[in-house]
């Protein structure tokens, strides 16, 4: 009979998982984004239950208090895709996998990896990295992106968020946050100390592995994107068809901003229960 997970051990980190739903159930990882934990996936995960899926929530490297490593070369993606392939073979068999944001990098760069891992994708807000890449050079996206140079800055984030109310709140209100996601976030990422660790996924870009990122994706895949996001271009949204070898769909969300999982939890759940079904 199967165990919960609650925890994940690999090369030294400990990494929290919520695992929830039924345990005979079908699996489907959720993959969160920066900057959010697991329990950003609370409106959804339960929709999936009632569905009669099971679902391990992965609060991911840098995020679980027993894995932030120092240095951000520990940050680079082909890392943070192999921290969630010790999460499936765990589990034994493929899984579905379901990511946000960051989460959704992770996503993709896991279908293209370790497909054999990988039953049905469903990429929410963040496009192929290969799409994202030629939207920089033909869209508005790097007007969208301009955080991420901040990003680069060592401590200047961190500072700034120390001010309630400051700088870095009033930043994710702009993004599209509630004010109870706001406080959430700094309960969960400021106060806890995983700030930092958030930051060092955007301070490994320079050591992201190409071919990682320019894979084609081989599973079948939704992408799902939002018209109210203020990260995101939609001329990424529209290329990343063309780097799925897969049974593929495009669900446009109108009128949400990014934050689809806390602020359109029915919609995204009727949607990844439509890719998991279609298999």
């Amino acid at each position: 009979m199967s165990r919960r997970i609650r925890t994940l051990s690999r090369e030294g980190l400990t990494f929290d998982v919520l695992d929830d739903g039924p345990l005979d159930g079908d699996v489907v990882v959720l993959l969160h984004g920066f900057p959010e934990r697991a329990t950003s996936w609370r409106h959804v995960a339960p929709l999936l239950h009632a569905a009669g899926l099971r679902t391990l929530a992965l609060d991911q490297r840098g995020y679980s208090e027993g894995a932030r490593p120092r240095g951000r070369r520990a940050y680079r993606l082909s890392e943070l895709v192999d921290d969630v392939a010790a999460l499936v073979e765990r589990v034994g068999g493929a899984v579905h996998v379901v990511g946000h944001d960051w989460g959704a990098a992770v996503a993709w760069g896991l279908a293209a990896r370790r497909p054999v891992l990988v039953r049905t994708l469903t990429a929410v807000s963040v496009p192929h990295p290969a799409a994202f890449q030629k939207a920089m050079l033909t869209s508005p996206q790097p007007l969208r992106s301009w955080y991420t140079l901040l990003f680069q800055a060592p401590y200047l984030v961190e500072l700034s968020a120390r001010v309630r109310g400051g700088p870095f709140d009033r930043a994710l209100a702009r993004a599209g946050m509630t004010r109870e996601e706001v406080l959430r976030c700094r309960r969960e990422v400021v106060d806890t100390g995983a700030l930092s660790g958030g930051l060092a996924w955007y301070r490994a870009l320079p050591f992201v592995d190409s071919a990682l990122a320019t894979a084609r994706t081989t599973v079948p895949t939704t992408f799902v994107w939002s018209d109210g996001d203020s990260a995101i271009d939609r001329r990424g949204a529209e290329l990343t068809a063309a780097y799925v070898d897969a049974p593929y769909a495009f669900v446009e969300m109108p009128g949400v901003t990014h934050w689809i999982p806390t602020q359109a939890p029915e919609r995204l759940a009727s949607t990844v229960l439509d890719r998991v079904w279609s298999v």
